[in-house]
């Protein structure tokens, strides 16, 4: 069975087109990770979305989300992802679900770049509340 629902009678305003090359990036945790929609860029309740390039060698340090699960789709590439522990390959157009609590960490071991898209959900109650390191990131000793 399915419900018909209709619009809400004040339309719900839409956030602005976000690119890529007009959003900085983060290298805290290795790569070039750069979130375009988001609570401070599109108004975003739910979660936020981004990408991620890993150059050959690049790592995105180990670390958890107490409040978000994440889904990680490999565009193009192949790079050693670890979860808890556990290692797999993360090959192009494939993807991986990681629940909240799981530590995770992606290793770009090829030759080649490597293009993700993640999304993350639902937000933890302050941003700096959202992910927990559990390694230094790179070229910190």
């Amino acid at each position: 069975m399915t419900t018909i629902q209709h619009a809400p009678a004040t339309p719900t305003r839409c956030g602005p087109t976000v690119h890529r090359a007009d959003t900085a990036p983060n290298r805290r945790r290795g790569g070039d990770i750069r979130v375009l929609l988001s609570p401070a860029s599109v108004g975003s309740t739910a979660g936020f979305m981004g990408t991620l390039t890993l150059e050959p060698g690049e790592v995105v340090t180990e670390h958890w989300h107490p409040y978000s699960e994440e889904f990680l789709y490999c565009q193009e590439g192949d790079v050693l992802v670890t979860l808890d522990g556990e290692e797999r390959r993360l090959v192009a157009e494939s993807a991986v679900h990681i629940p909240i609590g799981v530590r995770h960490r992606i290793v770009n071991d090829t030759a080649t770049t490597a293009t993700f898209v993640f999304l993350c959900g639902p937000l933890a109650p302050r941003p700096e509340l959202g992910h927990v390191d559990t390694e230094l990131p790179p070229g910190v000793r």
